[in-house]
């Protein structure tokens, strides 16, 4: 049977990933984050035995997995390509359940903790999204999530980035109005600008290092484009074009 595209783009990808990060900080992440800053994000929001976790956005679930099994939280993963969450299904424990889903509008019912990692750059209605996860949480719940601060894109610089449709930056004060309309407060943040930075410039050399390996398992489009727009995202971060921010957000 040939293997889904998520899968073969994940078994391409593989050895380049398993190189750029450190020992142990790879646990089947699509983005920039480490382990240890998926564990700190975790901490700060409170997943503990009794909480409740909905996964926005979760793809294959690396980091939500690694939070289920570690923290032995009620995990719930949502995500809208039907192969990722297939792929969710194999490979999570049994305190794991996957659902396809669009986002917005979230799964009915109230949750604790909301998590939405390396994915709300790909919203161009945030103000949607935000209301939609303060309706998800309890009353005192939080919403867990990672965000890339910057004015929006030039013409110039979307001409520049691949699949520019899903590179939607908001500025500090544009979080902040857009949290607080929803009815949520900044409780905890912290600045991982420079540790992302630090993990796109090794993506890029791991990826280079790779590219016959990954040429051979899927298009070549693929890793052209991903060079792209990694070296993008190093050189905006390295100059403070963007910010990226661990947040923890609490519902009043």
């Amino acid at each position: 049977m040939t293997p889904d595209p998520t899968v073969r783009l994940e078994a391409a990808l593989l050895p380049a990933r398993l190189a750029a990060y450190e020992p142990g900080e790879y646990v089947g992440q699509e983005s920039f984050m480490r382990a240890s800053e998926i564990r700190m994000l975790a901490a700060r929001a409170g997943i503990g035995p009794t909480t409740s976790v909905l996964d926005v956005c979760c793809g294959v679930a690396g980091p939500g997995r690694l939070i289920a099994r570690e923290l032995c939280c009620t995990y719930l993963g949502v995500d809208g390509c039907a192969e990722a969450i297939a792929v969710a299904r194999r490979r999570g424990p049994e305190n794991c359940r996957f659902e396809v889903s669009h986002v917005p509008p979230l799964p009915a019912g109230q949750f604790d903790v909301v998590l939405l990692l390396e994915t709300m750059l790909a919203f161009a209605d945030k103000a949607t999204l935000a209301r939609a996860v303060s309706a998800a949480l309890a009353p005192g719940g939080r919403f867990a999530f990672t965000v890339e601060e910057g004015h929006p894109l030039t013409e110039a610089e979307r001409a520049l980035m691949p699949a520019a449709d899903t590179v939607w930056p908001m500025t500090r004060e544009q979080l902040v109005c857009c949290l607080g309309t929803a009815g949520l407060r900044v409780r905890w943040q912290s600045d991982c600008t420079k540790a992302h930075q630090a993990t796109v410039d090794s993506l890029v050399n791991a990826f280079v290092a790779h590219a016959d390996w990954i040429r051979d398992q899927v298009p070549d489009t693929v890793l052209d484009e991903l060079l792209v727009a990694h070296r993008l995202w190093g050189e905006w971060l390295r100059r403070g074009r963007i910010r990226k921010f661990l947040v923890v957000a609490e519902r009043g």
